[in-house]
């Protein structure tokens, strides 16, 4: 099957989203389905403020009527609401395209926390959205009953996975530091609720790893806090595996993958219960969720970090794959595209 993403977070962002298109791409490869993304990458610059390595692409109706051509896609999924994913919804919609999306940011929250915008404004727009594709995919049974309350429908599963090879316990990094390290991860910006952690007053060192907007503004008002910049690849692992505790302090987050990867480096997890957190901790003996921050961490102090990891062994990267891939299947024969005639240049529709 030729799968066609559209998507606006793309890299050089370092997010959880970019993280799983990427490795949705590698697994369903073996699984015989062949994923290509139509990104920013090509597109002017919507010219508007965002933090760093984030680009807001201003699409036009005829280069992404053209590289959706080239793609000839059997199925066509949007994961993202933003600029590419309004206008390749037009371009399906004009041209009588199913397609499916996914819903993969708490995108009301996170206008709200920056700029005061009531959330039901926000659910609003998405519910027009999301209502057009044929079956929202969530990775969650909590999100999916927000979103059902919210007058979302057609709503279906699609989990999330992590890559236990590159996500492991087997070489810490070594830090310096007192005991035991508390450790966040990830963009650092108002939505990630960082504060909640390093307002927190907790024994040994709070270190974050990652780097935002608001990276300045913390590092001067929580000098005692380590600020460790972002961290990619086998250095971001060692760093995860350094931590006594990984602190997950974002209440806007759908699922929130770094904790499985955290999990899979053998680090318990600290967390808010709210969505994401509450499906992925549950009651597992893998970390702690509570209303009170501060004893969920001490709480995941306690717990063993080999059951961390064998919980992540059994979360693997080919069974989200194979599921996306079902719920693209199950559309067809009688939602299927028509076959896009070929383009010559299909190598650009990554960009």
């Amino acid at each position: 099957m030729r799968i066609l993403v559209a998507t606006d977070a793309w890299h050089p962002q370092v997010n959880g989203v970019v993280r799983t298109l990427t490795s949705l791409q590698r697994s369903a490869a073996a699984l015989g389905a062949e994923i290509t993304f139509l990104t920013p990458e090509g597109f002017p610059s919507l010219g508007v403020p965002t933090y760093p390595g984030l680009r807001m692409a201003l699409p036009n109706r005829r280069e992404i009527a053209r590289r959706i051509e080239a793609a000839e896609p059997e199925a066509i999924h949007i994961a993202t609401e933003g600029p590419i994913g309004w206008a390749v919804r037009g371009h399906c919609l004009r041209r009588k395209l199913a397609f499916t999306t996914s819903y993969t940011t708490r995108f009301p929250e996170y206008v709200s926390v920056r700029t005061g915008l009531p959330a039901s404004v926000g659910y609003w727009i998405l519910r027009r959205f999301h209502a057009a594709g044929a079956m929202t995919m969530v990775a969650t049974v909590s999100l999916r009953q927000v979103l059902a309350e919210r007058g979302f429908r057609k709503l279906g599963f699609w989990t999330r996975g992590v890559d236990t090879e590159l996500f492991n316990p087997d070489h810490p990094a070594r830090l310096d530091l007192p005991r035991p390290i508390f450790m966040a991860m990830g963009r650092v910006a108002v939505e990630k609720n960082l504060e909640a952690f390093l307002s927190l007053d907790l024994p040994g060192t709070k270190v974050v790893v990652g780097d935002g907007p608001q990276k300045a503004e913390l590092e001067r008002k929580y000098p005692n806090a380590v600020f460790l910049g972002e961290k990619t690849g086998k250095d971001l692992t060692s760093h995860l595996a350094a931590a006594d505790v990984f602190v997950f302090p974002s209440l806007t987050d759908t699922f929130g993958v770094v904790q499985l990867e955290a999990l899979a480096c053998g680090t318990p997890v600290a967390a808010f219960p709210v969505t994401g957190p509450k499906d992925v901790i549950a009651d597992h003996p893998i970390g702690a969720i509570d209303a009170d921050l501060r004893a969920a961490c001490l709480r995941a102090l306690t717990m063993s970090r080999e059951a961390c990891r064998n919980f992540a062994l059994q979360r693997s990267w080919e069974n989200s794959a194979r599921q996306f891939i079902g719920n693209l299947s199950a559309l067809q024969p009688s939602r299927a595209l028509r076959p896009a005639r070929r383009v010559a240049g299909r190598s650009a529709v990554q960009g």
